[in-house]
């Protein structure tokens, strides 16, 4: 596979890894809202995820090809994706992703 199948499986796949991703935000996002806790405590908590959450490569992603490595790891680093949802990806991405997911942990 070559460095173009790559990155038009990336592009191909990436909308669907982050809409997985976010599913799982929301999910937590509602677990910070039914907390039995003060309304005003869950607000921030939440506001606080917000505004960390919103820099995942799972929901935003600078979409270059030259990024796509980097894009490959940040996924992964944040649980978006595992090394089994890049079984379809040449052996080079799955050595990188292997690669920056050990090193990066």
């Amino acid at each position: 596979m070559s460095e173009e199948s790559d990155w038009k499986l990336f592009r191909k796949k990436l909308p669907q890894w982050q809409e997985h991703h976010m599913q799982k935000l929301l999910d937590d996002y509602a677990a910070i809202i039914s907390a039995p806790s003060l309304a005003s405590d869950r607000f921030w908590a939440l506001e606080n995820r917000l505004r960390r959450d919103v820099r995942h490569t799972g929901v935003r992603a600078e979409m270059r090809r030259s990024r796509m490595h980097q894009n490959i790891a940040r996924l992964l680093n944040e649980g978006s994706i595992t090394v089994e949802d890049l079984e379809d990806f040449s052996d080079e991405i799955k050595e990188s992703a292997a690669f920056n997911q050990k090193n990066f942990q």
